[in-house]
């Protein structure tokens, strides 16, 4: 695994129980694989994992049992996200709920990996499932959240207390400067409009160029045209006045793909937040080598990487996929070789000393703009 070698920030490990009020750090998942997380972040601060027992029932019901006192103690609970995910948050709002029952001072949730934070926008008869989500957490009794690149910001609005947003961004910066020789000849990629954000910071701090992909594949011999898609006609009911004329609004048809950027004899550098399903990043790989990008690097703060994906990663053109381990992919990792890992426990456990001794937060956001 990568690490980030440190910089400005002091990692010795600290005596943080001797602190006031003293310092508790739990993991809320009964996935052995995801607790290894929690084990680094401990080992930074100098401390013991606290003494709790997560597991299922032979029904499925989740039992959490704190097997030490938390009274008026700083509770952090570490969570990341297993294949599990329902239980997951299942685990984390039962383990907040007994912290709270037994008297904890603080209760601040450490989750890398906000889950549902793609569904935080109304889709025709759907739901807010992030506000949702929130609002449980908050009901459980969690204090203070910690989590990581929330797939939109505006997602810390649905709390009603403090979020700290952290960014991924200076680990995977040191990386390309530190793991990729002749990064100066990169481009940095958006696979589509919608990431074009995330790419221009990644471009103005490695004083790189940028590419936006935009469109989509089109078929030689679409269907829609023969009239089986054909929607059916509608009869006037009447329910608006007959003088009244809505204006319609013009449906979105993309382009065909095209590349804005010089791509040609370049590293092509794609950025985005999650990677998940992988097609559209297979997509753009071969977009990229056929505008003439001779290496393609995906990086991506979460990598969830479900079903398939590793195995389609392997037999594509992406040469190297760079995740951090705000989720545990160990197994992905022994399928695909091409996936490396950056480690970021060391914000977290620099965030978990901040709160705790209440120090300013304002040291890891430095340089951090509104776009970021």
């Amino acid at each position: 695994m990568f690490s980030v070698s440190p910089r400005c920030v002091d990692t010795k490990p600290q005596d943080m129980s001797a602190a006031k009020g003293g310092l508790v750090i739990f993991t809320a998942n009964s996935n052995p694989s995801s607790r290894e997380l929690g084990r680094r972040i401990a080992e930074r601060l100098g401390v013991e994992l606290g003494k709790v027992q997560v597991y299922q029932e032979a029904n499925r019901e989740t039992r959490v049992q704190i097997e030490e006192s938390v009274r008026g103690k700083d509770v952090f609970i570490i969570q990341t996200v297993s294949k599990d995910v329902n239980t997951t948050i299942m685990e984390l709002l039962i383990m907040v709920y007994a912290c709270r029952t037994s008297c904890a001072r603080n209760i601040i949730g450490v989750i890398p990996y906000f889950p549902y934070s793609k569904q935080c926008k109304m889709r025709k008869r759907g739901s807010i499932v992030s506000k949702l989500l929130a609002s449980m957490m908050c009901k459980a009794g969690l204090t203070h959240l910690i989590t990581m690149d929330l797939h939109q910001k505006e997602i810390q609005g649905f709390f009603n207390i403090p979020v700290d947003n952290l960014r991924a961004s200076p680990f995977l910066l040191q990386y390309i400067q530190e793991e990729i020789p002749d990064y100066r000849n990169a481009v940095i990629v958006a696979k589509s409009p919608a990431s074009a954000k995330r790419a221009q910071s990644f471009a103005e701090r490695l004083r790189l160029g940028i590419a936006v992909i935009h469109g989509e594949a089109q078929d030689a011999e679409s269907d829609l045209v023969d009239g089986r898609h054909s929607p059916p006609t509608v009869k006037n009911i009447g329910a608006i006045h007959p003088s009244l004329e809505i204006p319609l609004l013009i449906p979105k048809e993309k382009p065909p793909i095209t590349v804005v950027g010089d791509v040609g004899g370049r590293i092509a550098i794609i950025v985005d937040d999650i990677i998940d399903d992988v097609d559209s990043f297979l997509a753009a790989a071969e977009t990229l080598k056929e505008r003439g990008a001779y290496k393609i690097f995906v990086m991506a703060t979460h990598g969830i990487l479900s079903s398939d994906a590793p195995q389609l990663i392997e037999e594509s053109a992406i040469d190297e996929v760079v995740v951090t381990n705000t989720i545990p992919h160990e197994i992905q990792k022994l399928q695909c070789p091409k996936i490396k890992t950056v480690d970021i426990s060391m914000i977290l456990s620099e965030a978990i000393r901040r709160i705790h001794n209440g120090e300013s937060m304002s040291y890891l956001f430095r340089n951090i703009g509104m776009d970021d």
